[in-house]
């Protein structure tokens, strides 16, 4: 059992007087438990930690738990200019995909001749059969070979949807980084549907 000074520093004052025993018991088993620790902590493992000497002398090897080769995952990088550019004069081989969503659209506008793909509520677009998102979007899907340049508001979810895109068998991936706030600080065209 726990010695009378152990009792008298662990109890209250106002308990001092006369420990009840549940309270002398609590208190011996916390004094057992702090001599176990202290003992324990006098092993081999602490006595080596205490030299500052190394626990391990073989490096550690990393895994890679991915059996794929590495992929280029970067896109072709449009700034302001050249989205302009290719919004003056649009190419049927380029085709600029809004990825933000359908409310969002209608409060602000969009890029012209840009076409709706949410990414949030739609991110199986680009890997659905072509009727399926002709049924889903109301317009055709943009061909394998066409280059698809990607902005959303501030560039997250049209990086997101470029690497979707990429995963799904298209190439020919662009990116505006700025996205839609570069593009409406800069005075660019605004198309209201």
């Amino acid at each position: 059992m726990a010695s009378r000074r152990a009792l008298t520093t662990l109890l209250p004052v106002a308990q001092r007087a006369a420990p009840t025993p549940v309270i002398a018991r609590s208190i011996a088993i916390a004094l057992s438990r702090r001599q176990y620790h202290q003992q324990s902590l006098q092993g081999p493992l602490y006595k080596h930690l205490a030299q500052k000497q190394p626990v391990h002398s073989t490096p550690v090897q990393r895994r890679s738990y991915s059996a794929d080769p590495p992929q280029d995952h970067s896109s072709k990088i449009y700034d302001f200019s050249s989205l302009q550019e290719l919004v003056s004069n649009p190419s049927p081989k380029v085709t600029i995909i809004d990825s933000r969503e359908p409310g969002e659209l209608q409060q602000t506008g969009h890029i012209p001749h840009a076409i709706n793909i949410p990414v949030t509520t739609s991110p199986d677009s680009f890997f659905i059969t072509e009727e399926e998102f002709e049924d889903r979007f109301g317009f055709p899907r943009p061909a394998k070979d066409q280059e698809l340049v990607f902005y959303c508001k501030a560039g997250v979810r049209s990086r997101a949807a470029a690497q979707l895109a990429k995963q799904a068998g298209w190439e020919k991936v662009g990116e505006y980084p700025g996205s839609w706030l570069d593009w409406f600080e800069k005075g660019g065209k605004v198309e209201r549907s």
